[in-house]
C-alpha cells in the first residue's frame, strides 16, 4: 500500500524502486532467460543469408600501346561527384539488371519470383484487397523487383570507388552477381567508348581528304603570291630585302664605330705631339716597329752619357758627338709619330667614304623594304589561311590515328577497373545469432525491470511525501559540487531522502510500535537535557557545538540531547569529533563505520559517512577509522561540511570532547552559534571559566547542560529498545 496521503505532494523513491527489482531478480533473470532462448530459437529457424561485394574504382584508361596518346587532362572524363554519382545510377539501372538477369538465368530460381510459390497469409491478404496481388505484374518486373531489393551500390565516402552489394541465401549466388554486374559494366563502358570511335573514323575520313586539298591549294597561293611581287625568303622566315637591309644596318654600324675609334687615336696622337707629353703610352705609337727601334738606341746613347759624364766633361768631344746622336734620335721619333698620325687619319677618312656609301645603300632598301611590306599583307592573309587549313588538317589526322588505333575491342578499355572481386562468403550476414541473442536478452532484462519499476510507481510504494529533506538535500550537492565534493553529493542526499535504519526495519516489517511514553514534566533543574533540548528547539539554532570538560560522561549526555531532540520530530545529526570515539560506540551499529576522519583524509565519500542511530531516529557521523592526525590536518574543510547539514537538518550537534576555543573556532567560521557545555555534574567555577573563554571570543549563547544519566533512560527510544 502507499504511505502516502492522497492530499501530499509526492516523489519517487529511488531507493524503493532499486529494491523491488532486487527483490523479483529472480523473476527478471528467470524472463531474461526465457527471452534469449526464444531470439536463439528464432535466430535459429530463420534462413541465413549471405552478402558479398565487388569494388570498381572510377578512373582515365587509355591503351597502354597507342603511341599518340594526348596529355590534354581534358580530354579525359571529369571525375568529380556528379560522374561518380551517374556511374551509380548506371549500376542501377533496368537494362544492366536485365542483361545479369539474362546471363546467370535468374529468373528460374524461386529466390527471385517468390510471388509465383505464394503463402496462405498472402492470399487471404489478396482476398480482402489489403494487398495488391503480385501476380498482376509481369514475371520479368517481379524478378527485377526481387533483385533489387538485394542490391546495393554506393559509394565510397572520400574516394572514387564504387561498391556492389548482394545478399542471398545462396553464398555462391552472392558472389556471382556483384562480379558479373561489374563485368557487365565495364563491357557497357568500354562498348560506349568502341562505338563512339567508330563513329569518329566514319565521320573523320572524308574530312580529312577535303582538308588535303584545301590545304594544297592555299600553299600553292602563297607560293605564287611571293614569286609575283618579289618576296623571296632566305631562311624561311624574313625576305631577301629585309635580310639585306638588316646586313647593311649591321655593316653600317660597324663603319661608324671604327671611324669613331679611328678619330679618338687621331686625336690622342695631336695632343701627345702638341703638349710634348711622352708617347710612350700610346698604343699606336708604342706598336709600331719604327719607334721601338729608335726607342731602344735612344735608351742606349742616354746610357753611354750617364755613364761618360763621371768620367769626362760636358765639352768633351766623345760627349758631344753622342749628345747629337741623340738629338737625331729624337728628330727621327717624332717623323715617325707624324707618320702614325697621318695613317690613322687615312683610315678615319675612308671609315667616313664607307659609311656614306652603306647610308645610301640602306635608304635605297628602305625604299624598297616599304614597297615589300605593303605586298606582305596579302601574303601574311594567304599564310593565315594555309597555316589554319594544315593545323587542322594535322587534329583530324591525331584524331583519326587515335581511332583507328581504338577500333580493336581490346584496345578501347573502359574508365573503370576492378579493384575487389566478390568471394563466396563462409559465415552468413544475417542472423548473427550471439548479437541477437545478446540484444535480446538485454532488452527483456530492462522492459522487465521498467515494468516492475512503473508497477511499483502506480501501486504508491515507490512514492514518499516531498519534505524539506529533499530540497535541503539539493543544497547540499550544490553546495559541495561547488567545493569540489560532487561525487560525494548524490550519495548524500540519496542517505539523507531514507529514514533511519532502525525506522525501516520496523516499517517493513510492520511491528506494533511502542506505546507513547507520558510527557514528563518540566524537570526542576533548568540545566538538564530536556531543558537544553527544548531550549534548542524553541531558539531553532541550526548549529550546537558540544564540549565535554569531564570526558565520555559529557559526551554520553550529548547523545541523550540527540535521542531526546529525535524523539521530539527534529532531524537531528550527531558529529563524533571526541579523541575516545565514545559517542559513536553509543550510537553506531558498526565500529568500524566509515566517519568524520575517513571523509577529511578522502577515504569515503560524502554519503558513506552518514549513519543511523542504534536507538533513535537521529543520524551520526562517527569518528571514523583513517588516522586522526592526518585527519585534522583538512579539520578547516570542516566549516563547508557544517553549512551543508545545516541546510539539510534542523540541527547540527558537534561533540567536541574537552576542546578548547581555538578547537571550536576552527571548526566552523560563524559566533552565532550554540555553544553546550556538557558538565554531568555542575562545578561552578570550571563552568564560569569556560563561558568566559567563549564570551571573550565573540561566543555570546553559550548553554550549560547536566543530568545526562537521567534523560538517557528517560528517553523514549530507549525505552522502545
Amino acid at each position: 500500500m502507499s504511505r502516502v496521503a492522497s492530499d501530499q505532494d509526492v516523489d519517487i523513491d529511488l531507493g524503493q524502486l532499486a529494491r523491488a527489482v532486487w527483490a523479483r531478480r529472480l523473476r527478471i533473470l528467470t524472463i531474461t532467460a526465457l527471452g534469449a532462448a526464444v531470439a536463439f530459437a528464432g535466430a535459429k529457424i530463420v534462413s541465413p543469408q549471405y552478402r558479398s561485394e565487388t569494388r570498381l574504382l572510377i578512373e582515365p584508361r587509355a591503351p597502354a600501346f597507342a603511341s599518340t596518346q594526348t596529355n590534354d587532362a581534358s580530354a579525359g572524363p571529369l571525375l568529380d561527384e556528379l560522374n561518380i554519382s551517374s556511374q551509380v545510377q548506371i549500376l542501377q539501372s533496368a537494362d544492366l539488371i536485365k542483361q545479369v538477369i539474362n546471363n546467370l538465368k535468374l529468373y528460374n530460381l524461386p529466390e527471385f519470383d517468390a510471388a509465383a510459390n505464394g503463402s496462405a497469409l498472402g492470399d487471404i491478404l489478396v482476398a480482402l484487397h489489403l494487398k495488391k496481388n503480385p501476380l498482376e505484374n509481369p514475371p520479368e518486373e517481379r524478378v527485377i523487383d526481387a533483385f533489387t531489393q538485394r542490391l546495393q551500390v554506393y559509394q565510397v565516402p572520400g574516394s572514387r570507388v564504387i561498391g556492389i552489394t548482394f545478399t542471398s541465401k545462396d553464398p555462391k549466388l552472392a558472389a556471382s552477381i556483384p562480379n558479373a554486374m561489374a563485368q557487365v559494366y565495364l563491357a557497357i563502358q568500354s562498348g560506349a567508348k568502341l562505338a563512339s570511335n567508330t563513329e569518329a573514323t566514319r565521320w573523320l575520313e572524308p574530312e580529312i581528304e577535303s582538308l588535303r586539298q584545301k590545304v594544297s591549294e592555299a600553299e600553292k597561293k602563297v607560293a605564287d603570291y611571293r614569286t609575283t611581287h618579289g618576296l623571296l625568303q632566305t631562311n624561311g622566315t624574313t625576305t631577301f630585302t629585309a635580310q639585306q637591309l638588316n646586313d647593311i644596318s649591321v655593316e653600317l654600324t660597324r663603319v661608324r664605330t671604327d671611324r669613331a675609334n679611328a678619330e679618338a687615336r687621331a686625336q690622342a696622337v695631336r695632343n701627345a705631339l702638341s703638349s710634348g707629353e711622352a708617347s710612350d703610352t700610346l698604343g699606336d705609337i708604342m706598336s709600331s716597329q719604327s719607334i721601338q727601334r729608335l726607342k731602344a738606341t735612344e735608351s742606349g746613347l742616354q746610357s753611354q752619357i750617364s755613364d761618360l759624364q763621371t768620367s769626362l766633361l760636358n765639352n768633351h768631344p766623345r760627349l758631344k758627338s753622342l749628345r747629337a746622336q741623340l738629338a737625331d734620335i729624337r728628330t727621327q721619333i717624332r717623323q715617325e709619330t707624324q707618320k702614325i698620325l697621318a695613317s690613322i687619319e687615312n683610315e678615319t677618312k675612308v671609315a667616313d667614304l664607307r659609311a656614306k656609301e652603306l647610308e645610301q645603300q640602306s635608304d635605297m632598301l628602305q625604299a624598297n623594304s616599304a614597297r615589300a611590306g605593303e605586298d606582305a599583307v596579302g601574303l601574311n592573309a594567304l599564310e593565315r589561311e594555309a597555316n589554319a587549313q594544315r593545323q587542322l588538317l594535322e587534329t583530324y589526322l591525331v584524331r583519326y590515328r587515335e581511332a583507328a588505333s581504338r577500333a580493336d575491342r581490346n584496345s578501347s578499355p573502359a574508365d573503370a577497373r576492378i579493384v575487389s572481386k566478390a568471394i563466396e562468403q563462409v559465415d552468413p550476414y544475417f542472423p548473427k545469432v550471439v548479437p541477437i541473442v545478446v540484444v535480446a536478452a538485454v532488452a527483456t532484462l530492462i522492459m522487465s525491470a521498467i515494468v516492475i519499476m512503473l508497477s511499483e510507481l502506480f501501486s504508491g510504494r515507490a512514492l514518499r511525501p516531498v519534505g524539506a529533506t529533499n530540497v535541503e538535500a539539493t543544497n547540499i550537492e550544490e553546495m559541495v559540487e561547488e567545493e569540489g565534493q560532487g561525487e560525494a553529493a548524490p550519495a548524500l542526499a540519496s542517505k539523507l531522502a531514507k529514514p533511519s535504519m532502525l525506522t525501516a526495519v520496523v516499517d517493513d516489517e510492520e511491528e506494533p510500535k511502542a506505546a507513547p511514553i507520558e510527557e514528563t514534566p518540566a524537570d526542576d533543574n533548568d540545566f538538564s537535557v530536556s531543558s537544553v533540548a527544548s531550549y534548542l528547539t524553541d531558539c531553532r539554532a541550526p548549529l550546537a557545538v558540544s564540549i565535554s570538560p569531564s570526558g565520555d560522561n559529557g559526551s554520553a549526555a550529548t547523545v541523550a540531547l540527540a535521542r531526546v531532540l529525535a524523539d521530539t520530530g527534529r532531524r537531528v545529526i550527531l558529529i563524533d569529533m571526541t579523541g575516545s570515539g565514545y559517542p559513536s560506540e553509543l550510537m553506531a551499529e558498526n565500529p568500524e563505520a566509515l566517519g568524520v576522519t575517513d571523509l577529511l583524509c578522502g577515504e569515503a565519500a560524502f554519503g558513506e559517512t552518514i549513519h543511523g542511530d542504534r536507538m533513535s531516529d537521529a543520524h551520526l557521523i562517527p569518528q571514523g577509522v583513517s588516522d586522526v592526525r592526518q585527519a585534522m590536518r583538512g579539520v578547516d574543510r570542516l566549516s563547508l561540511l557544517l553549512d551543508a547539514l545545516t541546510s539539510a537538518y534542523d540541527i547540527v550537534i558537534v561533540e567536541c570532547g574537552a576542546a578548547d576555543v581555538a578547537g571550536v573556532s576552527r571548526l566552523t567560521r560563524s559566533k552565532e552559534i550554540e555553544i553546550v557545555l556538557s558538565l554531568p555534574e555542575i562545578d561552578e567555577a570550571a563552568f564560569v571559566g569556560l563561558m568566559q573563554d567563549f564570551q571573550s571570543a565573540g561566543y555570546e549563547r553559550v548553554v550549560l547542560m547536566s543530568g545526562g544519566e537521567e534523560a538517557v533512560m528517560r528517553s523514549p527510544a530507549r525505552h522502545a529498545a
